[in-house]
């Protein structure tokens, strides 16, 4: 079998394949197109090609995998797959050969690809969230020039927005300046609901959504994300592994007698996280909604503070989502399979 490695950019790529003895076969820079790669790789002999992590390798793979071949796609945080790379000299050649000898020794660490449903499932999640972004913005939009002339706009839901904005006494002049923004939040509010009602369809049909949605706080968005995020459960070892992939763990600065802990890395997925904390807070609010739970949080915030706590709770709830989906178990039963430290 040979070897082979690509140095992904936006326009042109390096691309390089090597014999197991590391002879080169090809070695060439070609643009970044579907066209391209199927002309390089059609007519290659069968090899390992490996492809960093990154916002298009994905398609990339996959059109390297209809020629044939086998990709691997690395984290790019594996420092030890630069080892061939004079660290002082950085180009896109330098690293293609780099990259082509990792793959030849096996110097790499493979990153989780997404399945394509999920992934279908993560862009329609990101629309949908931009969506509310959007009209968010333009709901302050209209708030700040609304409070600039000296109007308020009472406190309300986005939806119940328009209505009690129809219910202000403004000048003409200023409501036909308002008008196309009005109108936005009206196309943007039905899009959203068309989205909603799409995804609500979408998880009323998996029962891993459905068993996660019997967790406090957890509703249709933060389920259907959670099961997108994470796509396979069985690549985490234990709960303590998806804590950390969501961010939600302390940054650690330690060393001998000395032990230093800060707030969380948040590093991975942000929007997870966030529905997290936000279901955290739902569990906090409602007394007998979050039962068990929210005892916990409570006994927490009396020592650490209500901030502190929800945090811990979104930690917390995240690991016990990881057990109910490994364990296959709704929210509530008694015994889990494999007991979990949360």
């Amino acid at each position: 079998m040979n070897y082979g490695a690509i140095d992904l950019h936006l326009r042109s790529t390096w691309i390089r394949i090597v014999e197991p003895d590391g002879t080169p076969v090809l070695e060439r820079k070609i643009p970044t197109t579907r066209e391209a790669l199927m002309a390089a790789f059609g007519d290659q002999a069968h090899a390992r090609i490996l492809i960093e992590s990154g916002t298009e390798s994905e398609w990339v793979a996959q059109t390297i995998e209809a020629c044939g071949h086998e990709v691997i796609v690395a984290a790019p945080t594996y420092a030890l797959m630069y080892g061939h790379r004079n660290p002082q000299v950085k180009t896109d050649r330098r690293d293609v050969v780099a990259l082509a000898e990792a793959c030849r020794h096996g110097i790499y660490r493979a990153a989780h690809r997404v399945s394509e449903e999920q992934r279908q499932r993560r862009r329609a999640l990101r629309v949908r969230e931009q969506l509310v972004r959007s009209r968010t913005q333009l709901i302050n939009l209209v708030r700040a020039q609304l409070k600039q002339e000296g109007y308020r706009l009472p406190r309300c839901s986005s939806e119940t927005m328009p209505r009690r904005y129809a219910l202000l006494s403004l000048p003409e002049a200023m409501r036909s300046v308002l008008a196309p923004a009005m109108t936005m939040i009206a196309t943007l509010s039905e899009q959203i609901v068309a989205s909603d009602t799409a995804l609500m369809a979408v998880a009323a049909a998996d029962p891993v959504v459905q068993r996660l949605m019997t967790a406090p706080g957890v509703g249709v968005i933060t389920g259907l994300t959670y099961r997108a995020v994470l796509d396979d459960v069985q690549r985490f070892g234990d709960a303590r592994g998806v804590a950390a992939y969501l961010g939600l763990v302390p940054r650690e600065d330690s060393s001998g007698t000395r032990q230093r802990k800060g707030t969380i890395t948040k590093a991975g997925p942000n929007q997870l996280r966030v529905l997290l904390v936000q279901a955290s807070w739902v569990v906090w609010r409602q007394r007998t909604a979050g039962g068990a739970l929210h005892a916990w949080v409570e006994r927490l915030a009396a020592r650490r503070g209500k901030r502190i706590a929800v945090v811990a709770l979104a930690r917390r709830l995240g690991r016990i989502l990881y057990a109910m989906w490994r364990d296959e178990t709704d929210y509530g039963t008694p015994l889990l399979k494999t007991p979990v430290k949360v």
